[in-house]
């Protein structure tokens, strides 16, 4: 959560760090090299590097993209979840559905507000907790109108709720999977000794700011990116179209 709340510091950051570091190259560069003449070798070594910081960018890149798509997926099958069961409520007896229904609306509106809360996490887990309590009631209301019921009622009922229920901890879970912080600081790292080869491989010449200032904002604007696709409640990458479809499962209850 740290990492999102301060992505375009760390993007801004990773710009001037970038520019200081590929000056610093070549000046190093100048320095050791004192003329057009190339080390043996180094091309190899700058595309090891290079190769290595693609490979990074690749892997983190995508996995948060499919923990992005993931968590969409589970909006939709909670709010299916939710559908099933709250049509399911005709099986109880006539007198207990109003109830049930009206739990079931305020259990939506707090499903909803979990997230609304984001980035106060402190808010969202109380939200989180008044959410839980709801199921409990939800579940002893359901258990106790059920047990002089036919069968279906019990049957199809309860396993409704079962999934209803431990859909909330797939998603709680989701939403705390990301990758190692190491993960993170060597892609700094890495952008960093990128820099620091590509300036000290410009020693030979003068250096073209134009190329400089291009790949040092190509490579924080994808670092930004990656930071932001993983946390879709905080940055300009945003989840939120995605919880439409809960909001009008809760329009449907009115």
């Amino acid at each position: 959560m740290f990492l999102a709340m301060y992505a375009t510091w760390i993007a801004f950051g990773l710009i001037l760090a970038m520019l200081g570091v590929m000056y610093t190259g070549w000046r190093i560069g100048k320095k050791l090299r004192g003329g057009p003449t190339r080390p043996a070798n180094v091309g190899a070594i700058e595309g090891a590097v290079f190769a290595l910081l693609g490979l990074l960018i690749a892997f983190t890149f995508s996995n948060g993209i499919s923990r992005f798509e993931d968590r969409r997926q589970l909006i939709v099958e909670e709010a299916n979840y939710i559908g099933t069961a709250y049509l399911r409520i005709d099986l109880l007896p006539q007198e207990a559905q109003p109830e049930m229904r009206n739990l079931f609306r305020s259990y939506l509106d707090s499903r909803l507000e979990v997230y609304r809360h984001i980035p106060d996490l402190k808010a969202a887990k109380t939200e989180l907790d008044l959410g839980a309590q709801i199921q409990q009631r939800i579940w002893r209301h359901a258990i106790d109108q059920c047990k002089d019921q036919p069968a279906p009622c019990m049957m199809l009922l309860l396993p409704a709720l079962n999934s209803m229920i431990d859909i909330t901890t797939s998603r709680t879970a989701m939403s705390q999977f990301h990758p190692p912080m190491i993960v993170f600081i060597l892609l700094i790292i890495f952008s960093l000794v990128a820099a620091l080869l590509a300036g000290y491989g410009m020693a030979g010449a003068t250096p073209s700011w134009l190329h400089i200032i291009a790949f040092s904002l190509a490579m924080a604007m994808t670092v930004y990116v990656i930071l932001d696709v993983e946390y879709p409640r905080i940055g300009f990458i945003r989840i939120e179209h995605a919880d439409q479809v809960l909001i009008d499962l809760r329009n449907s209850m009115n």
